[in-house]
C-alpha cells in the first residue's frame, strides 16, 4: 500500500476518483454527441432518439446489481473492483470509437437501417460504462474510513469528474463533437486502466465477519428493497413493450393508474418513521427514502439530458446544426464547471457544518429553481448559459452528496450490491424520460414542456429529501 493511500493525501484522493473520471468522461460524451449525432448525421427522429437513449437504462439496470453483487464477493487481478474496471474502461473506449462510424458499421455487416446499430451501440457502451461505474464508486467506500473521510472522497471525486466533464465540454464547444468523441476514446481507456495499479484494495471489506448472512440476496427481498421505484419500473415495461411491439393506444389508463401508483410507493417511503427501529431495519427504511427522493432528480435532469438540444432547435430556429451543438456543449460545459467548483471547496465544508442531507435538500431546491428560470426566460443563448450556472448547484450535489449519504444508511460489506441497487433509482427514471417523456415531448407543440416536467421533478425531489434523516455511520 503506498503511503499516501495510509495517510489518505489530497493526492490520493485524486488518484481514487480518476477511474470514475475516465465513465464520467464516457457518460458526457455520450450526453454531449449522441443525440446531436443521432439527429444530425443519421437524422433520426426525436422518439427514435428517445428509444436509443432508454437502451442505456436498460443496460444498467442489469449491469450495476449484477456486477455489484460479484464484486463484493469476487476477488481477482488483485482487487474486487479492479478488473470490472479495467473490462469496462476497454469497452467504453471501443463504444466511443463506433459512435461516429454507425453508418460504417451497419454497411459492413450488410443491414439497412441504422436504428439497430445504434441501439446496439449505445447499449454496449452504457453496459460497458455501468460494469465500471459501480465499482468506480463502491472502491471509495471500500478504501475509506466511513464520516467526513467518505465524505471527502465523494466530493473529491466529483470534482476531479467535474473538472475532465468541464473539458469534454470544452472540446466539443471549440472543436467540435467528433472531436470530443476521439478524444474521450484515449482518455477513458488511460483513466481506467492506470489508476487502478496505485489502489491498494482491502481483501477483507468492514463489516464482512459479522454482517455476512444479514443482507439477503433472494430478488423478492431485494424487490421489496427498491419498492419505492416499482412504478416507474413497470411504466418501463409497458411503454418498451408499446415500442417494441408497435402497439398504438388512444387512451392513458395505464399510465394514469402507474403514476398513482407511484405517488402511492414514494409517499409510502417517505412517511414510514425510522424512529425506535433496529438499526439495520432503520437504514433499510433510510434507503428507500433516499430511492424515492434521487429519482425524481434524475426524472428532471434526465429530461434535460436528452431532449435539451429540441428545446434549442424549437427556440432558436435561425442556429445551424453546428451552432445549436455548440450552444448545447456550453451549456452542458457551464454546468459541468460549476458541478466541478462546489463539491470538494464548497459542498464538503458546508456538509460539516448543517449535515449532508439538508446540503443536499437546499441544493435541488435551488436546481428546481433554475429549471423555472429556463422555462421563463430562457430563449437565447445568454439566458440559457446563466441559467445553466444556477442548475450546476443542484448537479454538484446530485453526483456527489447523495454517494455518501446512502453509503452511511446500508451495510458497508455489501456496498456494491447497495450502489447496484441505489443505480436503480437513476436508470428507472431515465427509461421513463427516454421513453414516457419523448412520447410528450415529440407530441407538444411547445417544448417549454421540457422544463415544465424538470422544474415539477426537481419540486418533487427537494420535498421528498426533506424526509430523509441524518444518520450516524452504519456497521
Amino acid at each position: 500500500m503506498l503511503d499516501i493511500q495510509k495517510r489518505l493525501t489530497k493526492s490520493f484522493y485524486m488518484v481514487l476518483s480518476l477511474p470514475a473520471t475516465g465513465m464520467g468522461f464516457a457518460l458526457s460524451v455520450q450526453i454531449s454527441a449522441l443525440s446531436w449525432i443521432l439527429a444530425t448525421k443519421y437524422q433520426l427522429d426525436i422518439h427514435d432518439i428517445g428509444l436509443v437513449w432508454a437502451a442505456g437504462p436498460i443496460a444498467g439496470i442489469l449491469g450495476q446489481v449484477i456486477v455489484g453483487i460479484i464484486s463484493d464477493k469476487v476477488w481477482f487481478w488483485n482487487g474486487r473492483r479492479r478488473g470490472f474496471i479495467l473490462i469496462g474502461g476497454v469497452l467504453s473506449s471501443l463504444m466511443l470509437l463506433a459512435l461516429p462510424n454507425i453508418d460504417v458499421i451497419s454497411t459492413s455487416m450488410g443491414i439497412d437501417g441504422i436504428l439497430g446499430v445504434a441501439l446496439a451501440v449505445a447499449l454496449t457502451l452504457d453496459l460497458a460504462i455501468n460494469i465500471s461505474f459501480n465499482p468506480t464508486r463502491s472502491i471509495i467506500a471500500d478504501v475509506t474510513p466511513e464520516g467526513n473521510a467518505r465524505t471527502k472522497g465523494y466530493t473529491w471525486m466529483q470534482t476531479i469528474s467535474g473538472s475532465f466533464g468541464v473539458l469534454a465540454y470544452a472540446v466539443g464547444a471549440i472543436w467540435g463533437n467528433y472531436a470530443l468523441i476521439y478524444a474521450g476514446v484515449g482518455l477513458v481507456l488511460v483513466f481506467s486502466i492506470i489508476p487502478t495499479f496505485f489502489i491498494t484494495e482491502p481483501r477483507q471489506l468492514a463489516g464482512e465477519d459479522t454482517a455476512a448472512e444479514s443482507v439477503p440476496f433472494s430478488f423478492s427481498e431485494l424487490t421489496r428493497k427498491i419498492r419505492p421505484l416499482w412504478g416507474f419500473f413497470l411504466y418501463s415495461v409497458y411503454a418498451m413493450g408499446l415500442r417494441i411491439t408497435g402497439v398504438q393506444t388512444d387512451h392513458y389508463y395505464v399510465e394514469i393508474a402507474l403514476f398513482a401508483l407511484t405517488i402511492f410507493f414514494v409517499a409510502q417511503a417517505l412517511l414510514t418513521s425510522e424512529t425506535g427501529k433496529p438499526k439495520e431495519e432503520a437504514g433499510d427504511i433510510g434507503f428507500k427514502k433516499i430511492l424515492a427522493a434521487h429519482a425524481f432528480t434524475w426524472l428532471g435532469i434526465q429530461t434535460m439530458f436528452v431532449y435539451m438540444f429540441s428545446y434549442v432547435q424549437s427556440e432558436m430556429p435561425a442556429l445551424s446544426d453546428l451552432s445549436m451543438g455548440r450552444v448545447v456543449s456550453i451549456s452542458f460545459l457551464i454546468l459541468n464547471a460549476v458541478g466541478a467548483l462546489l463539491p470538494a471547496f464548497v459542498l464538503e465544508p458546508i456538509t460539516e457544518r448543517i449535515g449532508r442531507v439538508k446540503t443536499h435538500l437546499i441544493c435541488i431546491a435551488i436546481m428546481a429553481v433554475g429549471y423555472f428560470g429556463i422555462l421563463t426566460v430562457g430563449s437565447t443563448p445568454l439566458m440559457i448559459y446563466l441559467m445553466m450556472g444556477v442548475l450546476g448547484i443542484g448537479w454538484a450535489a446530485t453526483v456527489s452528496l447523495p454517494f455518501a449519504i446512502m453509503s452511511q444508511k446500508v451495510n458497508s460489506a455489501k456496498m456494491g450490491l447497495y450502489m447496484g441497487l441505489f443505480n436503480l433509482s437513476v436508470v428507472l427514471p431515465q427509461l421513463v424520460a427516454s421513453l414516457g417523456i419523448g412520447e410528450v415531448v415529440s407530441a407538444a407543440p411547445n417544448k417549454n414542456v421540457i422544463f415544465i416536467i424538470c422544474t415539477a421533478s426537481l419540486a418533487v425531489s427537494a420535498i421528498a429529501w426533506l424526509f430523509v434523516k441524518e444518520n450516524e455511520p452504519a456497521v
